[in-house]
């Protein structure tokens, strides 16, 4: 049995230790970006990249990772293949975020890329981007679960019994302040 030297111990150590916090944060890796663009169909590696980027700034998340906003691009990919209007919608909006600082959107730091998209925010683009992600992340069940959100209530009865007076985070009110049922 090979006998580990002091500074292997410590390096191999330090790795572990560190896997081991992203793995109990639930953090998850995600591959480069050539794993995921490279399936899109109607969009480029940098159109991805650039949506994806823009996706995390207009429903930023820090506990969401890539993963969770890759499934947006997916989508307003997959529209584009049948459609050739967000196809061509898609690749001028992309061209426009490019063009507005002189400089790649993904290249800019997140304060520029909100500037700019501060400048785009009333045109078809980045209403048509907005409208996708809110269906592409908010109605995905693992997004639910990073927000702490338990799902619909109706199948388990209602608000009324279940949620309506969750509110753990706050202290209970007084008395005087809940009007007694007639």
């Amino acid at each position: 049995m090979k006998k580990l030297k002091r500074r292997e111990f410590l390096q191999k150590g330090a790795l572990v230790v560190a896997g081991a916090a992203a793995f109990a944060s639930g953090v998850t890796v995600v591959a480069g970006a050539e794993s995921w663009t490279a399936r899109l169909k109607a969009l480029n590696a940098h159109q991805g990249q650039t949506l994806l980027a823009m996706s995390r700034q207009l429903f930023p998340h820090p506990q969401l990772d890539d993963s969770y906003y890759i499934p947006v691009v997916q989508d307003l990919d997959a529209e584009a293949v049948n459609r050739r209007d967000t196809a061509r919608l898609l690749e001028e909006g992309v061209a426009r975020l490019d063009s507005l600082r002189g400089a790649k959107f993904v290249a800019l730091t997140p304060a520029e890329q909100i500037s700019v998209l501060k400048q785009v925010e009333n045109s078809d683009f980045f209403v048509k981007v907005r409208n996708s992600e809110l269906v592409s992340l908010y109605n995905n069940h693992r997004v639910w679960k990073k927000l702490g959100y338990p799902g619909a209530s109706y199948p388990i009865g209602g608000y009324l019994h279940h949620g309506f007076n969750d509110l753990h985070w706050l202290p209970d009110p007084p008395e005087s302040a809940s009007p007694k049922p007639a």
